[in-house]
């Protein structure tokens, strides 16, 4: 497995307590991270040919999308491993390139950010 990703993996489980599961029969390789009470996805986990992203080549390459606050998103974009989301709504998610362009440390706090924009919202007034 990816170095970086195994370390991701290990983040989520140690500070979301969240293991991957693989949703997609047809694309067993791809996993997910989800919220335990409303199963709802804060990263997906993919290997797709660089050419869909936008790269030359055609070989895969891991990826990790995470919803991410637009603004920071559109910076994010201007460097290196940072792109626009694949395969997901491209204004709040962000694809982040795992082959090494991007350290593990500065995707932990994307993850945690991606964390807390899709977990449930509490109601007002409670």
């Amino acid at each position: 497995m990816n170095e970086i990703k195994e370390k991701i993996l290990s983040y989520a489980k140690k500070t979301y307590k969240t293991i991957p599961d693989a949703p997609f029969s047809t694309a067993p390789t791809y996993s997910v991270l989800r919220h335990s009470d409303t199963r709802k996805w804060y990263a997906l986990f993919m290997d797709v040919p660089r050419n869909r992203l936008g790269m030359e080549g055609s070989e895969h390459v891991d990826i990790l999308n995470v919803k991410c606050d637009p603004m920071l998103s559109g910076s994010l974009r201007l460097n290196r491993g940072f792109l626009p989301a694949y395969h997901m709504h491209r204004e709040n998610w962000l694809t982040i390139l795992l082959d090494g362009t991007v350290d593990a440390e500065n995707i932990y706090p994307l993850l945690d950010m991606s964390y807390e924009l899709t977990k449930k919202k509490s109601k007002r007034g409670k």
